[in-house]
């Protein structure tokens, strides 16, 4: 990234390297600053040339990509999804030829093109692609980029240049002052003595003030556009106003003034603009001097004027543009137009766009009413494109406005998403339920969501939630929602199962709850939002102990998320799919759908999503590492207001220290889990509860625990309810009765996907028959438990399997495998992707990096692990590490 202020040559060393650029292809583009909030206009723009390649494409990123560009119909596109479908094209077309992307005036660049040429910057390893940004201050977007600072010339150079500006004699002082003033600026020292009289050169008389350079500058630009012949002027700024520098539209809209056709031929020899292929000022200070410096009716007749030539028929969204710079007053036709605009944009992804488009057609609508509901509009697409703060000055117009019932409590409904996308929900829940009573009377189908928002966002407050928003008061405030529809939708079944779930108890909502779980796993998924709900099927099924829907609808969610590269949902649907790995004890697994996760989330700018990751550390035995994130889970939930995430970093406490024998402990977390009742949690802290307080000698704390652990087995009925429930209830009996329990908790659990949990009850077997000196048979429990352990790398309870093995008097040998520990992460990820027979361009797509990134990691990969092949990678990167064997 080129960085410096206007004039110091940033577009002069473009101009430089792509000289020097022999070899490669070149592919241009320059912002503009009036140019309109077209969503990847400017990418369009750098593409054009590349675009018989898209067809090369993963369906995913083709068709995004062609939406994006308007070249066909289709869902609005995950804006990282064309990030990526752009890095495949550049790279592709860098296979034949070298490619050099440049990018000048980026500050001016449409913030969807930004946002995706950075996403490819990011990515850009072994591929022979350059991108070199020119911006004079950068953006959020484009900080933390590789930065070449453009600073001005030194002192003999700058003598130099001002020489070669001047035609006459240059007093000392006088040039050692526009040195100094213009601090070396090239285009300064070029353009500002061109302002100065002979006497002021000679003797510094009259002087002027140049603390501005910039403005000086364009002041310069400016006072040499007056000296130009009307017609001239008038053309200038019809081309200034047209951020493309189509040539044939300028010629209609001169046309259309009754500017004649030689009335460019002053402003070419005066060396301010170019008119070849493409309209090319000689420096965008001169597009801006004379845009700037008109009158605003000077202005608009341009932009009126471009309007008129514009065709509506292949660019109808330049054409509202124009007409809405040129509009005087407010015009409903205009702000109709733009709205028609800001419906386009929203389908090709452009949200920044759509936002741009009903903002201005707010200010241009007449009617009152009517405003207040584009302004509400236009601050849900600002909340969606991302500027909340836009989003609050917006909703705080539609509220002066009359608006109507559904209306004002959609604002309400709005104020209350914003105020849990900043604030994370405390005040979420009670103001969405404020929105959902107003909705109730109004709109049945918006109410009953809202209602479920509401719920939603209390189970995310949880132990912390304030001012009747909490889980039972959301709960109850839902049961007077109006009816479901016929038939029901899978939103609606929810809502009705939670409402019961929370208001009559845990046995009430199993039944109606159960119903949820198939509808969502049945209903058809054609666009993001029919997915926004799946992350609460995830948290209900294990509230049910339901491990198949809690794999298939975490499955589902994944495989949904992936094939219609949602990417902004990736990242939870990843971390969702991971949890169920955790449990069925495929910790590499969920390792590398978390590594994913936080590839995508740096990607893409989120924050890393910790709930899994705090979790899988805890079971793994990690104790310093678990530590530490269960404390930074605390501080930032603390801070943030998720009490949810609290309860979760408690219950990966108290798996924790169960597997590391620090039951005191662990009985001490449980205990805080249980405190609450958190949604999918609350059940599984009572699970550590029982087994640390029996290994705490506290018979009667796990014997309460247990009695409230039975009323959720019971009513679930599923094989991981009962046999948790047998294995809970082993630890509290003795002889028959205790030997009859662990059988059946095995026996169980042996039916589910819950591997860790088997193995936990083989565990406690063993540890029970050893103390009964039954050791053969402690024998065989445990070296189940030690086996599934180790190969999980849960190393806390693999640790209490090999204690107690030892203690019957066997010894283990552990297993031998080769390491292979200078492989990177990266390298890592990408040689298990590759093991499981995924190819370069699908390992790309995974990690959002070009094919050819790939082919290079991997010839590192082969040579540090010594093989040759792909096939070879199942042999150096086995699914396991360790094992064991008696001796």
């Amino acid at each position: 990234m080129l960085r410096g202020e206007a004039g110091c040559g940033k577009s002069a060393l473009l101009d430089f390297m792509l000289e020097r650029a022999s070899g490669f292809r070149v592919a241009r583009v320059v912002g503009v600053e009036s140019e309109m909030e077209l969503a990847y206009a400017g990418l369009h723009q750098l593409c054009a040339p590349m675009l018989d390649r898209v067809k090369e494409l993963p369906p995913p990123q083709r068709d995004a990509l062609r939406v994006a560009f308007g070249l066909q119909e289709g869902a609005a596109p995950d804006r990282f999804l064309i990030g990526l479908a752009v890095l495949t094209l550049l790279a592709g077309a860098a296979e034949e030829q070298p490619l050099a992307c440049v990018i000048d005036d980026a500050q001016w660049l449409d913030r969807a093109s930004v946002q995706s040429l950075v996403f490819v910057a990011r990515r850009l390893m072994a591929d022979p692609v350059a991108l070199i940004f020119a911006v004079r201050e950068p953006s959020d977007e484009l900080t933390g980029l590789p930065e070449l600072k453009v600073q001005g010339l030194g002192e003999r150079d700058s003598h130099l240049v001002l020489a070669s500006a001047i035609r006459g004699p240059l007093d000392v002082q006088v040039r050692d002052r526009i040195v100094a003033e213009t601090r070396g600026n090239p285009l300064a020292l070029l353009q500002l003595p061109r302002e100065l009289t002979s006497t002021e050169l000679a003797g510094g008389f009259g002087l002027p003030n140049m603390a501005a350079v910039a403005s000086r500058v364009e002041q310069s630009f400016y006072r040499q556009f007056q000296s130009l012949p009307d017609d001239t002027q008038q053309l200038l700024l019809t081309a200034a106003a047209e951020p493309i520098g189509d040539v044939t539209l300028l010629r209609r809209a001169a046309e259309l003034q009754g500017i004649g056709g030689d009335a460019a031929a002053p402003a070419v020899a005066a060396g301010l603009v170019e008119l070849g292929a493409r309209v090319r000022f000689r420096h965008p200070l001169v597009r801006s001097a004379v845009y700037q410096s008109v009158s605003v009716g000077d202005r608009q007749a341009a932009h009126r004027a471009l309007a008129e030539a514009t065709d509506l028929v292949l660019d109808p969204d330049r054409r509202a543009w124009h007409l809405a710079r040129a509009a005087s007053e407010p015009d409903e036709a205009v702000a109709d137009e733009l709205e028609r605009s800001a419906d386009r944009a929203r389908a090709r992804g452009g949200a920044v766009a759509a936002a741009a488009f009903l903002e201005r057609a707010t200010e241009l609508t007449p009617d009152r009413a009517r405003r207040g509901a584009r302004a509400l509009a236009a601050a849900q697409a600002k909340l969606l494109a991302g500027a909340p703060d836009s989003a609050q000055a917006l909703l705080a117009a539609a509220e002066l406005a009359p608006l109507g019932g559904i209306q004002r409590a959609g604002l309400e409904r709005l104020r209350a998403q914003l105020s849990f996308l900043l604030r994370r929900g405390n005040e979420a829940p009670s103001l969405l339920l404020n929105a959902a009573e107003h909705l109730k009377a109004l709109d049945t189908q918006s109410a009953r969501e809202t209602y479920l928002e509401a719920l939603g966002a209390a189970i995310f407050a949880g132990r912390l939630s304030k001012n009747g928003g909490g889980v039972a008061d959301a709960a109850g405030a839902a049961r007077t929602a109006p009816p479901a529809p016929q038939p029901a939708r899978a939103i609606d079944l929810l809502l009705d199962g939670l409402v019961k779930r929370f208001t009559e108890g845990y046995e009430a909502g199993v039944q109606p709850l159960q119903r949820a779980l198939r509808a969502l796993s049945e209903e058809e998924c054609r666009s993001q939002d029919d997915t926004r709900w799946l992350w609460l099927g995830c948290r209900i099924a294990p509230d049910l102990w339901d491990d198949e829907s809690w794999h298939e609808l975490a499955t589902r969610q994944l495989r949904h998320a992936r094939d219609a590269g949602w990417l902004t949902a990736l990242p939870i649907a990843l971390t969702y799919r991971a949890g169920v790995d955790v449990h069925a004890g495929e910790f590499a697994s969920a390792a590398e759908l978390i590594d994913e996760a936080d590839v995508i989330a740096e990607a893409t700018g989120s924050p890393p999503l910790m709930y899994t990751s705090l979790v899988l550390s805890a079971w793994r035995g990690q104790e310093a590492q678990a530590t530490t994130l269960i404390r930074a889970s605390i501080e930032d939930a603390t801070a943030r207001g998720e009490g949810r995430a609290i309860a979760l970093a408690d219950y990966a406490t108290a798996v924790l220290y169960n597997g590391l024998s620090r039951y005191q402990d662990s009985l001490a977390a449980a205990q805080r889990v249980c405190e609450h009742d958190d949604l999918g949690l609350f059940g599984w802290g009572l699970t550590e509860l029982v087994e640390a307080a029996v290994r705490s000698d506290r018979p009667d704390i796990g014997a309460t625990a247990l009695r409230r652990l039975e009323e959720r087995t019971r009513a679930a009925g599923t094989e991981w309810a009962l046999g948790i429930e047998a294995r809970s209830r082993a630890t509290l009996s003795d002889g028959e009765v205790a030997d009859s329990l662990y059988r059946e908790a095995v026996e169980r659990l042996t039916r589910t996907r819950i591997t860790v949990h088997l193995a936990r009850a083989q565990l406690l077997y063993g540890e029970w028959l050893r103390r009964g000196n039954r050791r053969v048979e402690a024998r065989q429990q445990l070296y189940r438990a030690h086996d599934t352990f180790s190969r999980a790398g849960a190393e806390g309870f693999a640790e209490r399997a090999r204690r107690e093995l030892l203690a019957t008097g066997e010894t283990l040998r552990r297993r031998t495998v080769e390491t292979h520990e200078e492989l990177t992460g990266q390298e890592a990820q990408i040689a298990r992707l590759a093991r499981d027979d995924l190819t370069n361009p699908e390992i790309a797509a995974r990690l959002f990096i070009s094919p050819r990134t790939v082919e290079w990691h991997l010839g590192k990969v082969f040579a540090k692990l010594d093989i040759t092949s792909r096939k070879q990678l199942r042999r150096a990167l086995p699914d396991s590490s360790s094992a064991i064997s008696s001796a």
